[in-house]
């Protein structure tokens, strides 16, 4: 039988594939589940059917519960999305998105890289998505490459004004300033590693995108979110729990599942998100082929140890 993927590997690896949760919550002892949000409980517009009911029930198993997410966003406006979405925050410890660690780094200025930038850089944030604040942050916005200290990705839409407003921009447009910063060695912050993001079905381009094009250009970009360890090793230090206790749920390999494998963490990878159609998949719910989501493993060196249709009970 011809396979329907287009990734194709002779490793054979059996994963364990479920059609929801249920089992995974009621078989495995696991006290703290790191969930993804775009691609797993919403795709940005709606929840997914059954996600709001199934989150209620992972809580009454007593299940801690963080919100991981690669969202440029801080964790309180993530918060206040999946609110507006039908989602009650209460079930939640809380959230930890990129963008909110990208902002207490940047105002603590503990760590010893963060503590070497200096305050002028080159902002690249939403439009139609709204502008990203950077107040409180003591950051003067500069356009010019000259005279920046640093690069701050948090958005594809736009670049960041002295005067506090936004100019909207091509995402090839933005690429032609990280040339001038790339020549400058200017180090790049990003706030949002996603290359891309499911919202109402298609696929939106992130800022981790803009990230690659600057290591290609060999500039220097420290990753504020997964799959680096720095956004997991937070979720543990909230939950006070052990990472061999934990379960993390995403719908991206390279970010959500590969984070996993780094830290140590059990993962379950949900199919109908972002690899839906490198799987195959037209219909939420579909069950992925078996030695497609193993290939796609191994094309991007990311193993889950569960795999899941969708985040149902």
């Amino acid at each position: 039988m011809v396979s329907r993927c287009s990734v194709f590997s002779n490793e054979v690896q059996f994963i364990p594939s479920f059609g929801g949760i249920r089992y995974l919550a009621e078989n495995r002892s696991f006290k703290a589940w790191f969930l993804d949000q775009f691609g797993v409980l919403h795709d940005g517009k709606q929840p997914y059917p059954g996600a709001v009911s199934t989150l209620e029930k992972l809580a009454s198993n007593g299940a801690k519960m963080v919100i991981i997410s690669n969202s440029s966003r801080r964790a309180s406006v993530t918060m206040e999305k999946l609110k507006s979405l039908g989602f009650d925050p209460s079930l939640f410890l809380g959230a930890i998105t990129s963008g909110e660690l990208t902002h207490q780094y940047l105002q603590r200025r503990d760590d010893a890289w963060f503590a070497a930038l200096g305050r002028a850089c080159i902002h690249m944030t939403w439009s139609n998505r709204g502008a990203i604040s950077l107040e409180g942050l003591g950051l003067q916005v500069v356009e010019n490459a000259e005279i920046a200290d640093f690069v701050l990705v948090h958005g594809t839409e736009a670049l960041g004004l002295s005067s506090g407003a936004t100019l909207p921009m091509k995402l090839e447009d933005l690429e032609k300033i990280l040339e001038h910063c790339a020549a400058k060695k200017l180090p790049m912050i990003v706030a949002n590693p996603d290359y891309v993001t499911v919202e109402a079905r298609a696929l939106s381009v992130m800022p981790g995108t803009l990230g690659a094009k600057y290591e290609q250009l060999g500039g220097e970009v420290k990753w504020m979110g997964k799959p680096d360890k720095v956004i997991y090793e937070a979720a543990l230090a909230l939950t006070g729990v052990d990472a061999s206790d934990c379960i993390a749920v995403g719908d991206s390999l390279h970010h959500d599942i590969k984070g996993a494998n780094l830290t140590g963490i059990q993962s379950t990878f949900i199919t109908g998100g972002i690899h839906a159609n490198e799987l195959g998949l037209h219909s939420f719910g579909e069950v992925a082929d078996p030695s497609c989501v193993q290939a796609l493993a191994s094309k991007y060196d990311a193993y889950p140890s569960y795999v899941c249709p969708a985040f149902t009970w």
